[in-house]
């Protein structure tokens, strides 16, 4: 049995790129809500802890000192993940407007539509405006030089 290569053409892949786009907003919008336990709620218990401890067998220091090290690394990743969500928005900016000018593959439902971009907007979501109409920096598949 020979096994055949199936290449994708490039509006096969556009398409199935925008497909996995849709599918993955679809779910991460539609997502309940995850339970986790904030830094308010680890204080709360570490109070709750202190305060009703066993006066004859006091918190360790070895254990009130990791519960604190895990509150500050806690602290210091919630910080990270702000930080890296602004990087990516900054990113996808920079990206949007160094397309201005250029020409662009948009996938725009079941077709793919080409043009020049000529006005580009701001923000964590910028938008193009391309043949006259406006999409989302997330439809661009291809940038190129006219």
């Amino acid at each position: 049995m020979e096994i055949q290569e199936y290449k994708m053409s490039a509006q096969e892949r556009a398409a199935t790129e925008q497909y996995v786009q849709r599918a993955n907003r679809e779910i991460f919008e539609n997502k309940l809500p995850v339970q986790t336990l904030g830094k308010d709620e680890f204080l709360k218990i570490l109070l709750t802890q202190l305060a009703h401890q066993d006066p004859t067998a006091p918190m360790e220091d070895k254990e009130f000192i990791a519960q604190m090290a895990q509150f500050s690394t806690l602290e210091q990743m919630n910080s990270m993940a702000r930080d890296f969500a602004q990087l990516t928005a900054i990113l996808r900016g920079s990206e949007a407007q160094a397309a201005l000018g250029k020409g662009v593959e948009i996938m725009d439902g079941e077709g793919v539509i080409q043009g020049t971009v000529k006005a580009v907007s701001r923000g964590a979501d910028p938008e193009i405006l391309v043949n006259g109409a406006v999409y989302q920096w997330d439809q661009v598949t291809n940038v190129f030089e006219e």
